[in-house]
C-alpha cells in the first residue's frame, strides 16, 4: 500500500484502519444479511411442510368425521399458512426467498387451493376419489414449493461460504497490511533511532538517522541529528571544559581547605603569639606568597605593631615592628578599606624601596576588621605579579575574620580568667576577713588583757584570758581548714553525689556530728563549675551548723529534676526572729547567698527556736556559672531571720 511521505504517521495508520475496517464491515454486513436469508428461508420450508401434513389431516378429517366445524378449523389453517408464507413474517424471521421459480410455484399452490378447497367445504362427505386427487395434487404443488426454496437456500448457503472464504482472505490480507505499516511505518524508523542511539552510547556522535519523510518519526530523526550535532560539538570541547571545571574545582577544593585548617588552628591556639605565628605560616602557605606579616593597630590606628612573621627577610623586621601609619604602603589603612593588591615601585622616592631591595614587586594588604572596626592588617608579599579573583578576595577577607574572632577569644578568655582570679580573690578576701581577722581581732585583745592579768599578778583573770586565747586559737584554725576545704574543692565527675558524699563524711570526721544523706528524682547532670558552687554553698551551711546549732543530727536532701533542690538540715537549737540582725547570722547568709547568685540559684533559710534549721538551695531549670548566671541575681530574702 502506498502512502504519501509527507503525511503524518497518524494520518497513515488512521487511513489504512479506516479501509481494513470498511472492508471488516461489509463483509460482516454481507454475511448477516444471507444469514438473515437463510434463516427465514429455514422458517419458509417448515411451514411449507407443514401445508403437506395439513391437506392431508384436512382430507382425513372431511372423509371421516364430516365435522363442518373441524373441516372449516383445517380449511382456515391452511389459508393462513399460505398467507404467512405470502406476506412473511419479519419478527421470526420467515420469508420466502424471492425469485420467479419460487414465486410461481407459490402461486400453483393457491391456485390449486382456490380451486380445490370447494371439495371438502361441502355439506356431504367429499367424494373419495375426488377428494383424494386433489389432496395429491395440492401435496405435489407443495412439494415443489418447497423443493425450489431449498435449492435458494443451497445457493444462499454457498454464498455463505464463499463470504467466510473472503472474510478468512480478508483477515489475512489485513495482517499482512498492518505487519507491513507498523514494520513500514514504525519498526523500521525505531530501529534506525534505536541503532542511532547505540551509535551516539559508543561516543560515536557522527552516527546520523537517514530522512525520508515529514511524519512523527521524520521530525524525531531531524531532532536526533540536532542533539547528535550539538552532542558533538559539546564533545569535541569537553576536554578542555572538564580540565578547567577540574581546576576550578581543586581550587575550591583548596582554598576549602585552608579556610577549614586556619578555622581549627584558630580554634586550637593557646596564646596570641601562637595564633599570629601560626596564622602567619598557614596563609601565606594558602595563596603561595613569598612572605607574610600580621600587623595590629593600636586603638587610634596611629601605629602598627608587628605581630608575626614568616618568611620575612630578618634584617628588615626590626624597622617593620612599630609602622606609623602613613609611612609606608603597608598599615595605611582607611576605615572602609577592602582587600586589595598593592604594586611596588623601585626608585630612590618611594617609601615602599627597602621592600623592593629585597625582590618584592606586589604586596597584597588584607584588613582584619572585627564587627566594622579596624584591628590590623595582613601583608602578603610576591616576588612576582598577582592578581586577586573574586573567590581568593573573599577566602582573604574570610581568613582575616577567623584571625580577628581568634584573637578577641583569646583575649576576651584572659579578661575573663583575670576577672574570676579577681572575684574569687575579693570573696577570699571577704572570707578571711569576716571569719579570721575578726578572730585575730579578738585573739588581740585577749592578749591585751593577759598582759595587764599578768603585770598586776591577777591568776584567775589570766587563766580566764588563757582558755578564751586557746579557744580563740581552735577556732581560727578550724576556720583556716573550712577555707582550705573551700578553695580545693574541685569536682572530675559528671555526678555531684560522690562528691556531696565525700564533704559529709569529712564534716562527720572534724565534727563527730552523725549525716544522712538522700538522693531522689532524676535530672541533666550539673556542670562542673555550678557543682562547685553548690558545694561551697553546702559546706557554708554545714559550717554554720557546727559553729551555731549545736546539734547532734546533719540531713542532706537532694532532689534533682529541671530544678535541682538542696536542702540541709540539722536538729539543733535553732533561733528566732530577735537574733535576726546578730553579725554571725548576716555574713553566714551574705557568703551563700554570693556563691548561689554565680549560678542564678536562691537561697532560704528557715528556722524556729527549738527546732533546728533548715538551708535549701535552689537551682534554676538551667544554671550557668559565671557572672551575671542565671540572667536573675537577685537575692531572695528569707521569710525568716537567717543564720544561727
Amino acid at each position: 500500500m502506498a502512502m504519501n511521505k509527507r503525511q503524518s504517521l497518524s494520518t497513515k495508520l488512521v487511513t489504512i484502519g479506516s479501509v481494513l475496517l470498511i472492508v471488516a464491515l461489509m463483509s460482516i454486513g454481507l454475511t448477516l444479511w444471507v444469514t438473515w436469508q437463510l434463516e427465514g428461508g429455514a422458517a419458509a420450508v417448515n411451514e411449507a411442510g407443514r401445508m403437506r401434513m395439513q391437506i392431508w389431516r384436512l382430507n382425513s378429517t372431511a372423509q371421516s368425521q364430516h365435522s363442518e366445524k373441524a373441516v372449516a378449523d383445517f380449511v382456515n389453517e391452511f389459508s393462513r399458512t399460505l398467507e404467512l408464507l405470502k406476506a412473511g413474517d419479519p419478527a421470526r424471521p420467515l420469508f420466502m426467498p424471492l425469485n420467479d421459480e419460487v414465486e410461481a410455484r407459490f402461486r400453483n399452490v393457491q391456485a390449486l387451493w382456490a380451486a380445490n378447497r370447494d371439495i371438502w367445504m361441502g355439506e356431504t362427505p367429499p367424494d373419495v376419489d375426488k377428494a383424494l386427487i386433489a389432496t395429491s395434487e395440492t401435496v405435489a404443488a407443495v412439494d415443489n414449493l418447497v423443493t425450489a426454496i431449498e435449492q435458494q437456500l443451497s445457493m444462499l448457503t454457498a454464498i455463505l461460504n464463499l463470504f467466510q472464504f473472503v472474510m478468512m482472505a480478508l483477515a489475512i490480507t489485513g495482517a499482512v497490511i498492518m505487519l507491513y505499516t507498523g514494520y513500514q511505518y514504525v519498526i523500521n524508523p525505531l530501529g534506525n533511532l534505536q541503532q542511532a542511539l547505540h551509535s551516539i552510547q559508543s561516543a560515536n556522535f557522527t552516527a546520523r538517522i537517514m530522512v525520508d519523510t515529514d511524519d512523527e518519526f521524520g521530525q524525531v530523526a531531524s531532532g536526533f541529528n540536532v542533539m547528535a550535532s550539538e552532542l558533538q560539538g559539546l564533545y569535541e570541547g569537553l576536554e578542555t571544559q572538564v580540565k578547567i571545571k577540574t581546576q576550578h574545582i581543586e581550587a575550591q577544593r583548596a582554598r576549602l581547605e585552608s579556610l577549614y585548617e586556619i578555622s581549627a588552628f584558630s580554634a586550637s591556639a593557646a596564646t596570641i603569639e601562637e595564633l599570629s605565628r601560626g596564622f602567619a605560616k598557614r596563609v601565606r602557605a594558602a595563596v603561595g606568597a613569598d612572605a607574610a606579616l600580621v600587623r595590629w593597630s593600636d586603638e587610634a590606628n596611629q601605629r602598627y605593631h608587628l605581630l608575626a612573621s614568616d618568611c620575612f627577610p630578618q634584617e628588615m623586621l626590626d624597622s617593620e615592628r612599630s609602622l606609623l601609619a602613613g609611612a609606608c604602603a603597608c598599615g595605611s589603612l582607611k576605615p572602609d578599606a577592602r582587600t586589595r593588591v598593592i604594586p611596588i615601585i623601585e626608585h630612590d622616592a618611594s617609601p615602599v624601596r627597602a621592600c623592593a631591595r629585597a625582590g618584592f614587586l606586589n604586596v597584597v594588604s588584607v584588613p582584619v576588621r572585627l564587627q566594622h572596626r579596624l584591628l590590623g592588617e595582613i601583608d602578603l608579599f610576591f616576588r612576582s605579579d598577582v592578581q586577586l579573583s573574586p573567590e581568593e578576595t573573599d577566602l582573604l577577607d574570610a581568613l582575616a575574620s577567623h584571625l580577628a574572632n581568634g584573637l578577641e577569644s583569646l583575649r576576651a578568655a584572659a579578661l575573663e580568667r583575670e576577672a574570676a582570679v579577681g572575684e574569687e580573690r575579693a570573696l577570699l578576701a571577704r572570707e578571711l576577713h569576716d571569719s579570721i581577722a575578726q578572730s585575730l581581732s579578738f585573739l588581740k585583745i585577749q592578749v591585751q588583757l593577759l598582759r595587764n592579768a599578768s603585770r598586776k599578778a591577777e591568776p584567775e583573770k589570766v587563766q580566764n584570758a588563757l582558755d578564751e586565747l586557746d579557744a580563740g586559737l581552735r577556732e581560727s584554725i578550724n576556720d583556716v581548714r573550712e577555707l582550705l576545704v573551700h578553695f580545693r574543692t574541685r569536682t572530675n565527675t559528671d555526678d555531684i553525689e560522690a562528691a556531696l558524699q565525700e564533704t559529709l563524711q569529712k564534716f562527720k570526721h572534724q565534727t563527730g556530728l552523725n549525716t544522712h544523706f538522700h538522693l531522689s528524682g532524676a535530672g541533666i547532670p550539673l556542670p562542673a563549675d555550678v557543682q562547685v558552687q553548690v558545694l561551697h554553698v553546702v559546706q557554708e551551711a554545714l559550717s554554720n551548723a557546727r559553729k551555731h546549732a549545736q546539734a547532734t543530727q546533719v540531713y542532706l536532701d537532694v532532689t534533682k529534676g529541671a530544678e535541682w533542690r538542696f536542702e540541709l538540715r540539722d536538729d539543733g537549737r535553732g533561733f528566732g526572729p530577735e537574733v535576726q540582725d546578730r553579725q554571725h547570722v548576716h555574713v553566714g547568709l551574705k557568703i551563700m547567698q554570693e556563691r548561689a547568685s554565680r549560678i542564678g540559684a536562691s537561697v532560704q533559710v528557715l528556722s524556729e527556736a527549738g527546732q533546728g534549721t533548715t538551708v535549701q538551695l535552689t537551682l534554676p531549670a538551667y544554671p550557668v556559672s559565671g557572672p551575671n548566671a542565671g540572667g536573675d541575681n537577685t537575692v531572695h530574702e528569707p521569710h525568716q531571720t537567717v543564720g544561727h
